[in-house]
């Protein structure tokens, strides 16, 4: 019983720092892409060519 004392809170915790990690990444526009992966594949880029 001593070691569910330790543990709930530990994981509360635990879950909350993954809470603000994810909220940190999506208020600092982490998932931004506005040329989008999508839109890149088709674009033909001689930089992305591998040297002849």
């Amino acid at each position: 019983m001593d070691i569910v004392m330790f543990l709930a809170p530990f994981s509360l915790g635990l879950g909350l720092m993954a809470l603000g990690a994810f909220w940190w990444s999506l208020r600092s526009r982490q998932y931004d892409d506005p040329a989008g992966d999508a839109a890149r594949i088709l674009v033909d880029d001689p930089e992305d060519r591998p040297a002849a």
